[in-house]
């Protein structure tokens, strides 16, 4: 499994982004990564995103545009009308005033949409994940792990959702921290007791947050092992360089965030994705399914910055996209 996700293109080609092969030809990003070996494509979902973005519509003409090209699809389910995280798990607008078992049927019914949706036209989801970064629950505060049999509630309809919708569609239960192994048990071990169906064990792993390669690799192997599931590498991403393209700070900016072994230079980058790519096939058994990298494609494009609510907003993520600054394909865009 080599992904990308692939959320911000619709919205970038729309605002004129412009991408290029390595050899500076014009070409359609999604297939210039195809070309370059990935082989799967991830897509987030907002509930009613201010932007007009990120919902059924633009995952719709994605997925057709994905399967195309002969890659599998990854839905990736926020229930949230923008970003969910471990540090915020708004419910939408519109299902402000659910609780309970009508909040369970929101999900469920949202999830079915969107996934039947994708059935309907001939392209259905390979695997979806019912919550992104769900460390600390989702559609708060109902859904917290403040109170795990809520939490569990509304995973379970989740993947009943699945699998009326969509039969044969894994689920996917995804948290940030991939080298925190100590909060991956403790919140699996949560779902596993309240009887929650899942497939594979999806994690985030930035490493200036979230440890070292070395405790990722530890936790895939122990996670895998103690629950019997595939894993996967839900997110990763490095930067080709600590400049950036449209004045709005990065997320990452300084060598000090970084490990010495990868500078911030196009083969830094490459020499990143070959070691946590090797890391995810050393899991054993072969459950290392392998990894997707966030948002290679996010180049800065006016308009598209990280608040969608706010046009005038910056992308803090241009320098580790897998493009350059004139939307040139780098060199960790071709997979080894």
């Amino acid at each position: 499994m080599r992904g990308v996700d692939l959320s911000s293109v619709p919205k970038a080609e729309d605002l004129g982004a412009v991408f290029r092969y390595a050899d500076g030809t014009v070409g359609d990003p999604v297939r210039i990564l195809r070309d370059g070996g990935a082989n799967w494509v991830r897509l987030k979902v907002w509930v009613d995103s201010p932007d007009g973005y990120h919902g059924t519509a633009q995952v719709l003409t994605m997925a057709r545009r994905a399967h195309a090209l002969g890659m599998r699809l990854l839905v990736d389910f926020h229930y949230s009308d923008s970003w969910a995280d471990p540090g915020q798990q708004r419910k939408p607008a519109a299902w402000t005033g659910l609780r309970g078992s009508a909040l369970e049927q929101a999900l469920y019914d949202h999830t079915s949409d969107v996934l039947g949706a994708l059935r309907a036209q001939g392209t259905p989801a390979a695997m979806a994940q019912t919550g992104n970064e769900i460390n600390h629950g989702l559609l708060w505060p109902e859904g917290s792990t403040d109170d795990w049999n809520a939490l569990a509630g509304l995973l379970r309809a989740g993947s009943r959702a699945v699998a009326d919708a969509s039969p044969g569609t894994e689920v996917a239960l995804h948290l940030a921290e991939g080298g925190d192994n100590g909060g991956t048990v403790w919140w699996f071990d949560q779902a596993v007791a309240r009887g929650v169906p899942f497939d594979v064990i999806a994690l985030s792993f930035y490493v200036y947050w979230h440890g070292t390669l070395d405790d990722l690799g530890a936790n895939l192997a122990d996670a895998a092992a103690r629950y019997g599931k595939d894993v996967v590498l839900a997110e990763t991403a490095y930067p080709f360089t600590l400049r950036d393209a449209d004045g709005h700070p990065n997320l990452i900016g300084d060598t000090g965030q970084l490990p010495p072994a990868f500078p911030p230079t196009p083969q830094g980058q490459a020499a990143w994705l070959d070691a946590v790519s090797g890391v995810v096939g050393a899991v054993p058994g072969g459950r290392g399914r392998g990894l997707f990298y966030w948002e290679p494609a996010w180049i800065a494009t006016r308009g598209n910055g990280w608040d969608p609510a706010d046009p005038a907003s910056g992308n803090a993520w241009e320098n580790q996209a897998l493009f350059d600054f004139t939307g040139r394909a780098l060199p960790a865009a071709r997979w080894r």
